[in-house]
């Protein structure tokens, strides 16, 4: 199997890491920790990075500070939000659900949906394309 890696980026200039290969070890408290650390996060009030990413899978680390919005998101696959730390209010057209610490939601593709943060919170998500 090809490894795959990021590039350095100007917001991320320490260099690349593993994004996709035979397995990826994710060491989500450091990635938190960086999230917060970095200028985005302070500046904008959140903060992602891509953590793995292949054809059939992303799994994205999000930090929001709370009060913070991501409006009328849709997907064109399956989403899944893993509340790893704080609590958030997802709205749908189907009606609104508060998500806390160790719970998830999976939203299939072209839900519209938002997503406020109550507190402070870190999520993973996690995305799978649909075939077409």
């Amino acid at each position: 199997m090809e490894i795959k890696k990021n590039d350095a980026t100007l917001n991320r200039p320490e260099g690349e890491r593993v994004l996709d290969a035979a397995y990826v070890m994710v060491d989500l408290r450091s990635y938190v920790d960086q999230l917060h650390r970095e200028e985005s996060y302070s500046k904008n009030g959140k903060n992602g990075i891509t953590v793995f990413k292949s054809e059939g899978l992303t799994q994205v680390l999000t930090s929001m500070e709370e009060g913070e919005e991501i409006i009328e998101n849709e997907v064109e696959g399956f989403v899944t939000i893993q509340v790893l730390k704080g609590k958030a209010l997802l709205k749908t057209s189907e009606g609104d659900v508060t998500l806390e610490q160790n719970q998830l939601v999976t939203i299939h593709p072209h839900v519209v949906h938002s997503f406020r943060a109550l507190s402070e919170v870190d999520l993973l998500l996690y995305t799978i394309p649909v075939k077409v």
